[in-house]
């Protein structure tokens, strides 16, 4: 039997990318992986050491697990509109986890650390 929700995320999924995303290039070392991602964000909360809570956010790139074909890891860089994002930990949740129940798309969280 057919699973169509399962079906339907992944074309909604492969909209993002044909209309919603540029291409990008995934660096971890000497390697660099060319693919298209759809830069988003993700907003948090840290307590300093004073108890006073203090918001930001950091950047993400939404990019199709197949096409990327590796788990994303602290230090990999991610190359954008001429900007360069380092791949980093967000608290528990590590530096990536899934968009979707499907684990078709990765969320990866990044800070920007200059130009390209």
């Amino acid at each position: 039997m057919v699973d169509l929700l399962r079906k339907g995320d992944e074309w909604l999924q492969r909209q993002r990318v044909a209309h919603c995303s540029s291409p990008v290039e995934y660096v971890r070392g000497e390697e660099v992986h060319p693919v298209q991602a759809t830069k988003g964000k993700t907003d948090y909360e840290v307590a300093d050491d004073y108890g006073a809570t203090i918001g930001t956010h950091v950047v993400d790139f939404l990019i199709m697990a197949d096409e990327l074909g590796l788990k994303p890891e602290p230090g990999d860089v991610i190359l954008a509109d001429g900007q360069q994002y380092e791949v980093m930990d967000l608290g528990a949740e590590g530096c990536w986890r899934w968009s979707d129940p499907n684990l078709i798309t990765m969320r990866i969280h990044t800070k920007e650390i200059g130009p390209a």
